[in-house]
């Protein structure tokens, strides 16, 4: 039977939720190069500040959102979105490129909250009904993302682009007094387990579950080649059409295809293997790239790619969840901690090097960087982690 605490309108607010908290780590994309304008920096140095709120996301992962196994989920999601309000005033403050790098890890660390709202869901939703609910939340969590870069891009190209953050501020403070009101009690009693024994585990649990590592490597993939992408589109529209950020954040919107995709996907994981739909969103994200080598000259090969790339990565990230859910609820916060770990170290050296390679190469260097890393996931999913997970382990995938 359906738990009564998930009912469409919880799905709803939890979709939002995500969407509007995990913004804060995509603003910085289309106004890189704006940043590097006003503090008079190279290119590559701020691909590292921006690599920089990814790493500090990806540790945020590590250390923070296990603590969703051992304290009220409830409490904690409501303490997160404080400390990301304080940390998005200190990047609308910042008077030099120092303190907003620290602002910047610190709106990573920060931000993790629907990585704690997302096992959450899958908690409470019935087991035959998870891949529909996950999609649904990560819905919310793909329109956060495609909506950052464009209010991102469009505001700071009529104001300063440190209003972003101010925007980003008052928004988890209107969704903080909605959730304190709204947001679902943590039904579970907590074992008395401390917070180093609970960080212990999450090795053993790695080693333990071939199918974790398996999703977090191909996380890593498929948000690595997007990052890649969307952390030097700005650049490549500056050189090619004369845009800017404006144009950038706009091109974001049509991340829409994959936001209508999620809930599709979903079912799909509850009817199918989710390694059959992950492998699919290799495919996609191959495809795309393949579409921005031949015809990225031309804006319609542009927008082409940009729909076929949000498909595939969202392919990856439904199924990758729906399969890690599946494993142990008790352990769910801790499996979704790995997963987004390698996700958004994934993204972070997207960034990072995407820019590096921009610097060298130009666009058919951001583009054979990303055919590489694809090649390094097509071995891993299809040849590498099959065997281990057969030979060991005790999920299907």
């Amino acid at each position: 039977m359906k738990n009564k605490a998930l009912n469409s309108s919880t799905v709803l607010l939890m979709a939002v939720s995500a969407a509007i908290i995990v913004a804060n780590i995509n603003y910085i994309q289309p106004i890189e190069a704006d940043i590097a304008q006003q503090f008079n920096l190279a290119n590559a140095v701020v691909g590292a500040v921006a690599m920089l709120t990814q790493l500090g996301y990806a540790f945020g992962l590590l250390l923070i959102v296990p603590m969703g196994d051992i304290v009220n989920r409830r409490t904690l999601i409501l303490r997160l979105l404080a400390l990301a309000i304080l940390s998005a005033l200190l990047a609308f403050i910042a008077p030099n490129i120092w303190v907003y790098a620290v602002a910047s890890l610190l709106i990573g660390v920060t931000s993790v909250a629907p990585q704690v709202i997302i096992p959450y869901a899958g908690f409470l939703a019935p087991r035959g009904q998870r891949g529909r609910v996950l999609g649904n939340v990560l819905s919310g969590l793909l329109v956060g993302v495609l909506l950052s870069r464009t209010v991102s891009g469009v505001l700071a190209s009529v104001m300063p682009w440190q209003n972003v953050y101010l925007l980003a501020a008052v928004m988890i403070a209107l969704l903080g007094v909605v959730l304190i009101k709204k947001l679902p009690q943590d039904p579970v009693t907590r074992h008395r387990t401390t917070y180093l024994e609970m960080i212990k585990t999450v090795p053993q649990l790695v080693k333990r579950y071939p199918v974790l590592r398996a999703s977090a490597v191909n996380g890593f993939v498929l948000f690595g080649v997007s990052n890649v992408f969307w952390a030097t589109l700005v650049f490549y529209l500056q050189r090619q059409y004369g845009w800017g950020s404006r144009e950038a954040g706009l091109l974001a919107l049509l991340g829409v295809t994959g936001v209508l995709a999620a809930p599709v996907i979903g079912r799909l994981a509850d009817h199918f293997k989710p390694r059959t739909i992950i492998g699919l969103g290799l495919v996609l994200s191959t495809l795309a790239y393949g579409v921005f080598i031949v015809f990225g000259t031309r804006i319609a090969g542009l927008i082409c790619g940009i729909i076929i790339l949000d498909l595939g990565t969202q392919f990856g990230q439904v199924a990758n969840q729906a399969r890690i859910q599946n494993i142990d609820p008790h352990a769910s916060s801790r499996f979704n901690s790995v997963f987004m770990f390698g996700y958004f170290m994934g993204g972070a050296l997207g960034s990072f090097f995407g820019n590096l390679l921009w610097g060298l190469a130009g666009w058919n260097g951001v583009c054979g960087l990303a055919f590489g890393v694809l090649i390094l996931g097509f071995y891993a999913h299809f040849v590498h982690y099959p065997h281990v997970v057969k030979r060991h382990g005790t999920v299907t995938n």
